[in-house]
């Protein structure tokens, strides 16, 4: 690196909050830490993320590009058309936050399950392009990924190792195109708002589980419903909780009927629009963790 300074995007999940630590940690006041908030996040997550870094003592940038993101997946139905749009946009944004800060080079937590269910075919992961033969000078910077062969439990180590929170190296899992990946078809705002509540009441539910992930899945299709003595057609929500040690392989966890009906009856309950509640019994694989 020499005396050059440096971005890391940080979007406060464990693998890129390591990343942020360790450049800062080698470089410095040099270290910009870079949270771009896409709109997509769980909610309270930009003010959870911005606060954890200053608490760090790194200096850090906060990015609104809510309406941009959203843009990119006007007319997408295809996981793969919205996963790539997803990507391309968080590059451009990073490419503009770096000639604004003058920075040539940045930092990202891309782990091995990352790289290789890219290169594989599996799905595209939105942190990796050299590996596909993209070049990232394309966007006007070089790409640091000191986490490139490690594995998610690896990088937990590497978390406790260097003294973070709990909150931060115990963190469950979170896709960069975050809940993009769990709205099926078309990503609005309105399909984000449901999801997002759907996630927060998934998570509060099944904290004690100590599951690997948890979270909320918003379908494409919709059902016939009543609400309040009416007929309703409405949503539907996919609940997913799974076991893993490194996300290659998940085992869908065995849960009470009790803590799904308590699950149930609050995303019907305080989410108008949802009529209908699923639960995920499938592997990966044959699944994938995530439907998108």
């Amino acid at each position: 690196m020499g005396k050059s300074r440096v971005i890391s995007a940080c979007s406060g999940g464990v693998d890129s909050t390591v990343t942020t630590f360790l450049v800062h940690k080698a470089m410095g006041e040099k270290t910009v830490a870079v949270f771009i908030d896409d709109g997509l996040r769980r909610e309270g997550e930009p003010e959870f993320v911005v606060r954890t870094l200053k608490n760090l003592q790194i200096r850090t940038k906060y990015v609104d590009a809510k309406k941009e993101f959203l843009d990119v997946f006007k007319g997408k139905t295809d996981a793969e058309e919205k996963r790539k749009a997803f990507r391309d946009k968080f590059y451009t944004t990073l490419g503009r936050v770096s000639k604004e800060e003058n920075i040539q080079f940045i930092a990202q937590g891309t782990i091995k399950a990352d790289v290789m269910e890219t290169v594989k075919g599996i799905k595209s992961q939105h942190n990796v392009l050299e590996q596909i033969g993209i070049d990232s000078k394309v966007y006007g910077y070089r790409i640091l990924e000191p986490l490139r062969e490690l594995f998610k439990p690896d990088v937990r180590r590497v978390a406790r190792e260097l003294g973070l929170p709990k909150e931060v190296s115990e963190r469950m899992p979170f896709p960069g195109p975050a809940l993009s990946l769990r709205v099926l078809g078309e990503v609005t705002s309105e399909k984000i708002s449901i999801v997002r509540k759907a996630t927060e009441i998934v998570e509060e539910e099944t904290m004690e589980l100590g599951a690997f992930q948890s979270f909320a899945v918003l379908h494409n299709d919709k059902a016939t419903g009543i609400k309040n003595g009416r007929r309703v057609y409405g949503n539907i929500v996919t609940i997913r909780i799974v076991d893993s040690e490194d996300a290659v392989t998940a085992k869908a966890k065995q849960v009470s009927y009790e803590i799904l009906m308590r699950v149930s009856e609050r995303i019907t309950g305080e989410i108008p629009s949802v009529v209908r509640c699923l639960y995920d019994i499938t592997d990966k694989p044959p699944a994938t963790i995530e439907f998108e």
